[in-house]
Parts: C-alpha cells; structure tokens; sequence
C-alpha cells in the first residue's frame, strides 16, 4: 500500500508541475503575441535597412543593444519583427490545418463505410512520410514566403487533426445520448454538430498549441535551408542561416539571439499545451 500511496502522491505533484507549466506558458505565449502585434512600433531600427556598422558587439552601444550582423542591420530589431513573421506563420498554418483537418475527421467518424477508408488511406500515407521532408518538398515547390510557407506547413499538420478527432467521432457516436438523439429523428447534421462535435473539439486544442510549437521551429528550419521566407525578410531562421559562418570568426551574437527565440517561443508552446492537456483530461488522483 505504500507504494501505491507514493504513486498517487507523485500524480498529485505532476499535476501541480503541469498547473505551472501552464502558466508559464500563457505568460511567454502572451508576451511573444504582444510583440509580434506592436513590432511595427516598437521596433528601434528598420529590420529591412542596414543602419550600421558591421558587427557591433551586444550591449555596447544603446542603440544597437544585441549589436548588429554582418550587413550592418540591427540584431534586436530583426529579433521582434521575426516574431511577428513567426507567429503570423504559425497561425495561418495551424488554424489553415484545423479547418480541413478538423471537419474531414468528424464527417469521416460519423460516416464511417467506404469514404471513412478512402480518407484515412490518404491522411495514413501522409502521415507516415516524414513531415520535414514533405514541407521542404511543398515549400521548395510553392517558392519562398509567408504564405507558401504556411500552406506547406499546414498539409503535414491535417492528418494530425483528422487522427485525433475521428478516433474520438468513432468512440463519442456511440454513447447513448447520441443513440437516443438519433433515436428521436435528429438529422445527421444535427448530431454531428449538437452532440458529437462539443464533445469532440477540445480534445483538439492541447493539439494547436503543440502545433504552433511545431510550427515555428520547422518555419524556421525551412528558412534556414532557403525555402521558407525570402532572405530579405526578418527571420528567425534566415538570420540564423546567414550567421553560419559567424561562429568561426568568434561572432557569436549573430546566432544566439534568434537561437533563444526559437527555444523561448517553442518552449512556451509546448509548456501551454502541457497545461491545456492538464485541465482538459486531468488524471485521477487519490485524496
């Protein structure tokens, strides 16, 4: 029974880690939102413009606080307005996923037969290919930007959707209360829409915070590679690629700062939907 007693008492403490984890979270998340909506303002020096001598050291002068790059342009300004590029990515991928993956796993759930075989044939096989090489193969034949980006990004994420919630579709169709709801005359429409969907969406939401995680360390990687946003745009990757050579040459502000904001942003993410996970499926603990 000890044992037992510890196991419970642990559940108990991971449960609380997972409350602080989610608020940790909401508070990176917020603040990265925060600046990704005021950059246009906040930003000291134009991110597009070199302004500057090159390889200003950090901290050295105040109007260049995380220094500048090879080019002249100024490290702190491409820092927020990457945010803003990042972030706009993220959503446009994420919520572009959700839409199609979303529906095409409540209508394949519901409907079962034939059209459920044919769907979840092509989310399978989508699914099985690795997912960074497929959005390098969308993104490199969709051509650099922002919106191409997102749309080769939000192909690998709709299988994910369409795996979570058709499976909770095929368990939830059959409760009871949907059985007595179809017993009664509800259309279709109205069961899947009245009974099945409340109950099946939040499951999907710890699902787009991890996305948005994902999301922005794989825009970035694509940018790092060149075929995610164009070399002109501020990015987390981009800068992060033309600082390759930096580190040779003992510059190492170049790539720590866009480094840390793709781990800062990605852990917050990640931290998010840990938490969201915690409150929406919370484990059993013994009192």
């Amino acid at each position: 029974m000890h044992l037992v007693d510890l196991f419970y008492k642990i559940r108990g403490w991971t449960g609380k880690y997972r409350n602080i984890a989610f608020i940790v979270g909401c508070i990176i998340v917020s603040a990265l939102s925060i600046i990704a909506i005021l950059a246009p303002y906040i930003v000291p020096n134009n991110p597009y413009k070199p302004t500057a001598k090159p390889y200003i050291p950090p901290f050295t002068d105040s109007k260049y606080i995380l220094g500048t790059n090879f080019l002249g342009y100024d490290v702190f300004s491409r820092l927020l307005w990457g945010t803003r590029n990042s972030l706009t990515v993220a959503i446009i991928a994420v919520t572009l996923a959700a839409c199609i993956g979303i529906p095409l796993g409540l209508l394949a759930g519901y409907v079962s037969g034939i059209f459920d075989r044919i769907i979840t044939l092509i989310m399978d096989s989508m699914y099985a290919f690795p997912g960074i090489i497929l959005a390098l193969a969308l993104a490199f034949i969709l051509g650099p930007g922002i919106i191409n980006t997102a749309i080769a990004l939000a192909v690998i994420y709709i299988p994910t959707y369409y795996r979570v919630i058709r499976g909770t579709t095929l368990s939830i169709k059959e409760q009871l209360y949907v059985e007595a709801a179809r017993a009664i005359g509800a259309s279709s429409i109205a069961i899947v829409t009245k009974y099945i969907a409340p109950n099946v969406l939040p499951i999907a939401i710890p699902v787009l915070a991890m996305n948005f995680a994902d999301a922005i360390i794989t825009e970035a990687g694509l940018s790092f590679l060149g075929v995610g946003l164009p070399p002109t745009e501020p990015d987390w990757g981009v800068d992060l690629s033309v600082a390759r050579t930096d580190i040779t040459l003992g510059i190492w502000w170049t790539s720590l700062f866009p480094g840390l904001a793709i781990f800062i942003s990605t852990l917050g993410f990640l931290l998010l939907a840990e938490g969201l996970s915690e409150i929406i499926s919370p484990p059993r603990v013994r009192k």
